[in-house]
């Protein structure tokens, strides 16, 4: 494979594209470009016509780029290109994440002063992953409710989770 660099005008969004990309993802896109720099090419067919990376000319576009880096992958069938531009962004939804190493990731990404808000996370998000939950001992109005609630299942204050308070 050979990376070359491509005019951005002279690139074709694949006009069935049914992946979506809005702004604020746009931006994103774009504030990792500038972070990291060009890091993931755009893949075409052989007639400049876009396989992968419609969100990433968008946000070439918003940075006012001129040239960006691009695979050709020429010896595609047209039934592959279409399965392809569907498999690139479907296959990576699939993943999931390991929450306590992500979070042990971004508190050193906190310690070291890196603005977390250009990984791809809103703020909710951020502080769902990183606030250590509060647990202080029941007011007696709580601890009332509590026994009024049916003893087989305990909800996690924090997450919500329920739990079957018969098994240890």
């Amino acid at each position: 494979m050979k990376v070359t660099q491509k005019k951005v005008t002279e690139l074709i969004p694949y006009v069935n594209n049914s992946r979506t990309h809005s702004d604020e993802q746009v931006a994103q896109i774009a504030a990792s470009i500038k972070e990291f720099g060009w890091t993931n090419p755009i893949l075409i067919d052989g007639d400049n016509g876009i396989i992968a990376g419609h969100g990433r000319l968008l946000a070439a576009r918003k940075l006012q780029m001129t040239d960006v880096p691009t695979i050709e992958l020429k010896d595609l069938s047209d039934s592959q290109k279409k399965a392809y531009i569907i498999a690139d962004n479907r296959l990576a939804l699939n993943a999931g994440w390991d929450n306590e190493m992500l979070t042990i990731e971004l508190n050193d990404l906190l310690a070291d002063g890196f603005a977390l808000n250009i990984l791809g996370f809103d703020t909710e998000e951020l502080q769902n992953l990183l606030d250590e939950p509060e647990f202080a001992p029941a007011t007696e109005d709580e601890q009332g409710k509590l026994d009024e609630l049916d003893p087989k299942w305990i909800a996690c204050p924090h997450c919500g989770k329920e739990f079957d308070a018969r098994q240890t």
